[in-house]
């Protein structure tokens, strides 16, 4: 069932688990994400970036998500997340289409700018019962990149985090604490900061980089507060990684929805996994009620 991303959010803060935005990509990703939220029994994030937007279209990829969480996940909950947003019409037009949360990515520009975007897209989401999160510190590297080592990780300032949040009374914060976009070798949780940030704004943190992070990491960062974990490039890997094998093994193959099909299992099993390290699995009974 389609719900309002608050409603996820607010019962993990309470209940000290974290919750996967997972990065979809077409009908096949919304589907193994929908079946693993049920399989496992969790609540789920599921976003798009503008990139995604760009290849399936906002109005189809909003439709395909509340469609597949009302009749496929019926029972858990789900939200739909724009993940990476940069400029405000973009924001603008998800706000329109039904989004319940924005990520307005100014990250790139000096602080002062982001913090004067961002603050037009909370007036605007706000207005809409929207819910915004905003981004200090420019997360590098970029989906599906999964080998060798970035030159240097940027970490976000502490007292940037504190100035943006107060100026701009965003409803959640990504901020960058060591991971990066895709799999590298050298990326990392710098603990000290994220325990920093945690103390100084009360409100949800949002891990970008999820999936190059080591599990034991993972859950230590749950214990120290993060709320929210992105998981973009593991899910790309098992589809195309599927998808290869299947398409190499019946060449002969003339029916689309046979190779396609197993892509699904794919995601499916791999977000199950995540939803399990991140303790959200097994929360929510038939009817949608948390346990």
């Amino acid at each position: 069932m389609l719900v309002h991303i608050k409603d996820i959010v607010k019962k993990a803060e309470q209940n000290s688990y974290a919750i996967g935005a997972f990065n979809v990509t077409n009908l096949e990703s919304v589907l193994g994400v929908a079946q693993a939220a049920v399989k496992a029994n969790s609540a789920a994030i599921i976003q798009v970036s503008e990139s995604a937007i760009s290849y399936m279209g906002l109005k189809p990829i909003t439709h395909i998500v509340s469609t597949v969480a009302k009749n496929v996940a019926a029972n858990v909950p789900i939200a739909l997340h724009l993940d990476h947003g940069t400029s405000f019409d973009s924001v603008f037009e998800c706000i329109g289409s039904g989004f319940t949360s924005v990520h307005i990515d100014a990250s790139n520009l000096p602080l002062d700018e982001n913090i004067s975007l961002t603050k037009q897209v909370v007036k605007v989401a706000h207005a809409k019962h929207v819910w915004v999160q905003g981004e200090v510190g420019a997360m590098i590297g970029g989906h599906g990149n999964i080998r060798g080592a970035l030159k240097k990780v940027p970490l976000a300032s502490l007292e940037d985090v504190i100035k943006f949040v107060r100026a701009t009374r965003v409803d959640t914060i990504a901020a960058a604490v060591g991971t990066a976009h895709g799999i590298y070798d050298n990326e990392d949780i710098v603990f000290s900061l994220l325990k920093a940030i945690k103390k100084a704004v009360p409100i949800p943190f949002v891990l970008h980089g999820g999936s190059g992070v080591q599990d034991s990491k993972i859950r230590k960062a749950i214990k120290e507060g993060v709320n929210i974990i992105n998981i973009g490039t593991d899910l790309k890997i098992a589809f195309c990684q599927t998808l290869i094998e299947v398409c190499a093994k019946n060449k002969e193959e003339t029916d689309p929805r046979n190779l396609l099909k197993p892509t699904i299992k794919a995601i499916e099993k791999v977000v199950i996994e995540k939803m399990k390290l991140f303790n959200s699995a097994g929360r929510y009974l038939v009817g949608g009620v948390e346990t």
